[in-house]
């Protein structure tokens, strides 16, 4: 039990350092200087997404499951990246839905919309990296 307490700390530590990379490339692309993705929220956030993917990927695998990480690195690595397309559809997902069917258009609402996409997403990815990604046990 402690030994998974200590696996969703460390999941959440690194989950947090990609929430802060992803949201905020995400505002700096749309809100920041020069606004270079203003009027283009989902480009914006697939950029975002795949820069957190990456800080995820290095953090996961060699912190959080260092002791499951499998010999295979490439199979990690590509079910890694299929859980995260997956499990990134969500905050596209539900930025879109507040975005274009709301009409949610304030940076208040892209927020908000991206943040309930990554907690379900974040959720659902510690069980694919646990169920497929990380599968390798302690030698």
């Amino acid at each position: 039990m402690r030994a998974r307490a200590l696996e969703i700390a460390r999941f959440l530590s690194v989950g947090g350092v990609a929430f802060v990379v992803d949201l905020g490339l995400f505002n700096l692309l749309r809100f920041g200087p020069g606004h270079v993705l203003e009027g283009k929220p989902i480009t914006a956030k697939v950029i975002s997404v795949a820069a957190a993917t990456l800080v995820s990927w290095l953090g996961n695998r060699h912190w959080t499951f260092a002791e499951h990480a499998t010999p295979q690195r490439g199979r990690e690595l590509f079910v890694f990246a299929v859980i995260n397309v997956l499990c990134a559809a969500i905050p596209i997902g539900t930025l879109a839905f507040s975005h274009y069917t709301l009409d949610l258009v304030s940076q208040t609402a892209d927020n908000i919309s991206t943040v309930i996409g990554i907690a379900i997403g974040t959720v659902l990815r510690y069980i694919g990296y646990k169920r497929w990604v990380f599968t390798g046990h302690r030698p």
